[in-house]
């Protein structure tokens, strides 16, 4: 008996939440559990593993399409979901993903280092887009990993029943002298203060999920208008969809650098389109009427092949080009020619291509079984 597809592993147990969990609730358990299991601060020797595992856990069950598909089959196809999840090429370096948005989280926490930058950094990622989609204009909803306001406390990093105060470590200047002894005489320097990382505040009591940062690592899903005729490495804006800040802080913002993926028909040249046209030897030398497919849907461009037209010649046809951004105009298409010369013919066209032949004084030259026929060629057609 074959055996059906092999189960995944149980994400709801490896979360710790039932079959029926909302959104809120499953993302407050892998905020529980990811603490835990971070390898940052769990040495135990299977943590790594248990928080890649984790993070599976959450890929799946944080997104509605995969979570969907998991609870009919037991498993997610790579090809599963709507969405399209991006590659990184930012600050964090390329390749980041939530294990290293936990390493941030740990590292950026507000007890016990200096220096902490405070505003959210911009972050960066790359959207592939085909020839079509930058004709039409698109809406396309990427999903990524970054710190996220915690919804606890509203980004502030205040638990409950806790405010602001000002640090007892620094007396609020947010700097800290350190005298050293040496035989020089007593030496000052001024640092950071360690306790409130140089705002010259603390909070008495920390909200608990985010451990008083006021940000935690999340799925962001956002939806991006790309405009028509965008060009390749051009790049749009998300104000404020980057790293959020600490304790509110103002966030960074998210770099879309779009990529455009080769057409198979079209090449592009600005906001201008290249593409070869075939015709016949009859269709280049009398001139003729093409309709070829455009790039926007259901498109039908009318080439005008003039009479004597030769291989490789460029015909202009205006406004059938890509649109151009943020305008109403379109950029030409350039009709490459390429003339195709017949391989096989049956007699009656060899005989009129030798007739024009003769018409315009071609030199063909002495074909093969068209001279006079020698002793053996006569034995062969007499036995024939």
């Amino acid at each position: 008996m074959e055996l059906g597809p092999q189960m995944s592993a149980d994400y709801y147990a490896i979360l710790g939440v039932s079959r029926d969990a909302t959104e809120s609730e499953i993302k407050k358990a892998f905020y529980r559990k990811a603490r835990e299991l971070h390898p940052d601060v769990n040495k135990a020797a299977d943590a790594e593993e248990r928080f890649k595992e984790l993070s599976e856990a959450y890929d799946v069950l944080s997104d509605a399409n995969k979570r969907s598909q998991y609870d009919r089959f037991g498993t997610v196809s790579s090809s599963s979901g709507g969405h399209q999840y991006v590659d990184f090429d930012d600050l964090f370096g390329s390749g980041f993903g939530m294990g290293d948005l936990f390493s941030q989280f740990f590292g950026g926490a507000s007890h016990g280092r200096a220096s902490i930058r405070q505003e959210g950094r911009d972050m960066g990622v790359g959207l592939k887009l085909s020839l079509e989609e930058v004709a039409l204009g698109v809406k396309k909803e990427i999903v990524y990993d970054r710190l996220t306001p915690c919804e606890s406390c509203e980004g502030t990093g205040v638990g409950p029943g806790g405010q602001t105060v000002t640090c007892e470590c620094c007396h609020g200047s947010g700097r800290v002298i350190s005298v050293q002894h040496t035989f020089l005489g007593d030496m000052q320097t001024q640092s950071s203060c360690p306790d409130c990382g140089g705002t010259g505040k603390t909070i008495d009591q920390p909200c608990p999920d985010c451990d008083g940062q006021g940000r935690l690592p999340d799925r962001q899903r956002v939806t991006i208008e790309v405009p028509k005729g965008i060009r390749d490495g051009q790049q749009l804006r998300l104000s404020s969809f980057g790293e959020a800040g600490l304790h509110g802080a103002r966030a960074g913002n998210l770099i879309v650098t779009v990529r455009i993926e080769p057409h198979q028909r079209f090449q592009r040249e600005g906001d201008n389109l290249h593409a070869t046209v075939q015709t016949s030897i009859t269709q280049a030398t009398l001139g003729a009427h093409l309709s070829v497919q455009g790039i926007l849907p259901d498109e039908v461009v009318d080439i005008e092949v003039p009479t004597g037209c030769q291989h490789g010649q460029v015909i202009r046809v205006r406004d059938k080009g890509l649109p151009k951004m943020r305008k109403e105009s379109r950029g030409d298409l350039f009709a490459h020619v390429e003339v195709q010369v017949p391989k096989h013919l049956n007699g009656r066209q060899k005989e009129l291509l030798e007739e024009l032949a003769r018409e315009l004084g071609d030199d063909v030259g002495e074909r093969k079984g068209k001279g006079p026929k020698g002793p053996m060629r006569r034995i062969k057609d007499a036995l024939s």
